[in-house]
């Protein structure tokens, strides 16, 4: 009986273990509807880069880890593009109150990155975000590879070297 248990246990963790790669790993973006800063409609399943990667950060203007992974990211992001290709998604999830302070603290960090905006967090329920900052991480097919939660100094160096193996053709595990 304890073996018949164990071997539950285990083809349940497998088969778990095969949902979320999935779920997560490989992903369609879903089509939602955002705007831009400017106010202008922007539709999630758009968000495409001619074949290179992508990174897509959720964040909000309250949230002090996302601000420092974006300004880390922006202090460096043009020579990423440079060399890399990369574009990167910053999706504000900031609710109607704070809405308005998006423009004005992208414009004021000088970020040259895109800015789209999910009020309703719709966006972000569609890709299952929780606790922000939330970085997702497409292959030139636009298929998620990585995501990760947080932000510590350091976590762009391991992003722009997920990156370069995306570009590279190698696999992300």
């Amino acid at each position: 009986m304890k073996t018949l248990r164990i071997l539950f246990l285990l083809l349940l963790i497998s088969s778990f273990t095969y949902a979320q790669e999935s779920i997560f790993n490989y992903k369609k973006l879903p089509s939602v509807k955002m705007k831009t800063v400017k106010g202008l409609p922007f539709i999630s399943d758009s968000i495409t880069n001619n074949g290179k990667p992508v990174i897509i950060s959720f964040w909000a203007t309250w949230c002090k880890p996302c601000v420092r992974e974006l300004t880390t990211i922006s202090d460096v992001y043009d020579d990423w593009v440079t060399e890399t290709g990369v574009k990167l998604y910053a999706i504000s999830v900031d609710d109607s109150r704070s809405m308005t302070l998006v423009g004005p603290m992208v414009n004021g960090k000088g970020w040259d990155f895109t800015v789209l905006l999910d009020p309703n967090s719709d966006f972000k329920r569609a890709m299952n975000v929780g606790p922000i900052p939330h970085t997702f991480l497409l292959n030139g097919k636009g298929e998620v590879v990585f995501q990760h939660t947080s932000f510590s100094e350091g976590d762009e160096l391991s992003l722009i070297d997920m990156v370069r193996k995306l570009n590279r053709g190698e696999e992300i595990k």
